[in-house]
């Protein structure tokens, strides 16, 4: 019996084919917490199997292209980026990204002022316009680092930051969260919403870098 390969050789060398180890550990404690709870809301009649699936499918495809799409669109529309400015949540809603209970801070980059975000806490991250958090931004490293040697940090993203400007540290909570706006690259003024979107990565809209360059 043949086994399926993601590559192609011949099976006269030595290397181990055994199957990787089974990611199911015990539970920890607030895995079993969930799986409670869930239960138990289904059981109540309060929501369905099928209505937790959807969510945690909706919840699976966002994406750093959503947040993309808010900042080209300030990019493009004065008037969207004064709302977005004000009332970072209801300006997402505007484009039909529902935040949730979660009020959104919007922080814009500016000469001489450069904005990032972290959760010194935990975790906290605006997830509806950004998808999962990555890995870093979880890890004590970087929670505790950046808010005492910003500068530093970002020059490990490959982000320098001049000395004599500002960096602004945003520590999001389970209330609140922080997107970045970043500056508007130069070089873009005949680029449409789509084009400037793609020029939005995740890590500048943390702050941790800055948005790519036309053409780069």
């Amino acid at each position: 019996m043949s086994q399926a390969h993601g590559h192609d050789h011949g099976h006269d060398h030595g290397h181990d084919h055994s199957p990787p180890p089974d990611q199911d550990g015990p539970l920890t404690y607030y895995q079993a917490m969930e799986g409670a709870v869930r239960e138990l809301l289904i059981e109540k009649g309060i929501v369905t199997a099928d209505e937790v699936r959807a969510t945690v499918e909706a919840m699976d495809a966002r994406s750093p292209a959503l947040g993309a799409r808010v900042v080209a669109r300030a990019w493009s529309d004065p008037d969207y980026k004064a709302r977005l400015l004000a009332d970072g949540t209801a300006a997402c809603q505007e484009l039909g990204i529902d935040m949730g209970p979660t009020r959104l801070v919007v922080v814009e980059n500016e000469e001489k002022l450069h904005n990032v975000i972290v959760c010194t806490l935990c975790s906290c991250y605006p997830r509806a316009l950004l998808g999962l958090p990555p890995d870093w931004y979880k890890a004590r490293a970087y929670r505790s680092r950046v808010v005492r040697e910003p500068q530093a940090v970002l020059r490990e993203f490959g982000t320098e930051v001049p000395d004599d400007w500002t960096v602004r540290v945003h520590d999001s909570t389970a209330d609140m969260r922080y997107l970045v706006l970043p500056r508007r690259p130069e070089g873009t003024d005949g680029l449409d919403e789509a084009a400037l979107a793609a020029l939005v990565t995740r890590d500048c809209m943390i702050g941790v870098s800055l948005p790519k360059a036309p053409d780069s």
